[in-house]
């Protein structure tokens, strides 16, 4: 017999990190690390002066709390998306979660059983795949092709009777690209044509390079349009995380937008999981999104800037045979020119250029042969200076 854990892979990340034993960095060649997208640094310290405070003074922060989060947080996020989004979205389509991640699981619980389909395209964020794997949730693949950017028509004809949603993460990870809004709309009318869900993970939208602080009169640029549908919530599930934005990775506080009904679905699930939501870390969203606009705007910046670099530097690699397939967010989506499968190149990385990065492989099903092309950079965490040093090993390689 499978148990629901053995049904799938272990986690990639974990598995990246053991290539590093007993392998030598020197001071004059640290480690570069550009397999995970997620901060290395601590919040900011007024934040951080905001949590001890929340620590001392708030009983409640001990306690067990709403199982859908703390209502304050739930208020804010609703009231910020309807103004950010030009929709109007209620206190009661948003659920505080322990994580993104959590909130791809709960929605899934809500939407499937063992059997059914959910199409992911690929390549994928593998925690998604992971978790439908042990839910007995087949992976419907959408290959995306070069440019990264799934096909409407080619999904279409991927839904089967036991289809229950279709999963898009945009701006995207692994590849970095950012949807279109007519691409992002025209899913969400074959979601509802054909009455499964559209799920959108959008953990990276504060890094989105469409998303201006301020747009045309004022107005912040939207992403995608959806929420200016009365009636979004009969087809849409938005996912969250506020890890990236205010650098809360360690407390887990995730944000997940639907109907009022399927939220009560949800429910059920976070009850049985985790009860409720971290309450210090939820205290600590709902502080950032109060007073930490022109920090994130700062964050926001210094990403776009770390994208642009890699833009910048990349013709150094393209002259050695790389491809930059997608950019944006924390990562680059790039093929490599070696004779060998990419899972094997990155452990090489490690041993001959102290170069941690994931391959491929490890984002595809193990019958699509593209990722052994594929390699993914995460650069969220090395700044200009730390691109260029990471394109100078790379190029020094021998073909």
């Amino acid at each position: 017999m499978t148990t629901s854990t053995q049904s799938t892979f272990a986690p990639p990340v974990m598995e990246a990190r053991r290539w590093l034993e007993g392998v030598n960095f020197t001071p004059d060649r640290p480690l570069i690390n550009v397999s995970q997208a997620a901060p290395v640094d601590p919040p900011p310290q007024p934040m951080l002066q905001a949590m001890a405070d929340t620590v001392l003074t708030d009983p409640g922060a001990h306690l067990y709390g709403p199982v859908l989060g703390y209502d304050p947080l739930r208020a804010q996020v609703a009231a910020e998306w309807s103004v950010a989004y030009g929709g109007q979205i209620a206190p009661e389509n948003v659920a505080i979660t322990s994580g993104c991640n959590q909130a791809f699981a709960a929605a899934i619980a809500s939407l499937c059983t063992a059997g059914d389909d959910v199409i992911l395209p690929v390549p994928y964020y593998f925690n998604h795949r992971m978790w439908l794997d042990m839910a007995g949730v087949r992976c419907n693949a959408l290959d995306t092709g070069p440019t990264l950017l799934p096909d409407p028509e080619q999904a279409a004809s991927l839904i089967t009777p036991r289809t229950r949603a279709i999963v898009l993460v945009t701006p995207n990870n692994p590849g970095g690209v950012e949807y279109p809004v007519d691409l992002v709309r025209a899913f969400f009318d074959l979601a509802r044509t054909r009455g499964i869900a559209l799920i959108i993970d959008e953990t990276y939208r504060d890094f989105d390079s469409r998303v201006a602080p301020e747009g045309r009169d004022g107005k912040p640029i939207a992403p995608h349009d959806l929420f200016t549908d009365p009636n979004w919530d009969d087809t849409m599930i938005q996912l969250y995380s506020f890890s990236k934005a205010y650098r809360l990775t360690g407390h887990r506080v995730g944000a997940m937008l639907a109907s009022v009904a399927r939220l009560a679905e949800t429910e059920k699930f976070l009850d049985t999981v985790t009860i409720c939501p971290n309450q210090i870390g939820q205290r600590a969203a709902l502080w950032g999104m109060q007073n930490l606009s022109q920090w994130l705007a700062g964050e926001r910046a210094e990403i776009l800037d770390r994208r642009a670099a890699i833009t910048d530097g990349f013709p150094a690699l393209a002259a050695k045979g790389w491809s930059l397939m997608g950019c944006g967010a924390y990562f680059a989506y790039v093929t490599h020119p070696y004779d060998m499968p990419s899972d094997a190149l990155a452990q090489k990385l490690v041993r001959d250029a102290g170069v941690l990065m994931l391959p491929g492989t490890m984002f595809m099903p193990a019958d699509n042969h593209n990722g052994t092309r594929q390699l993914r950079i995460a650069f969220a965490n090395i700044d200009r200076a730390g691109v260029g040093q990471l394109f100078d090993r790379l190029t020094a390689l021998p073909d």
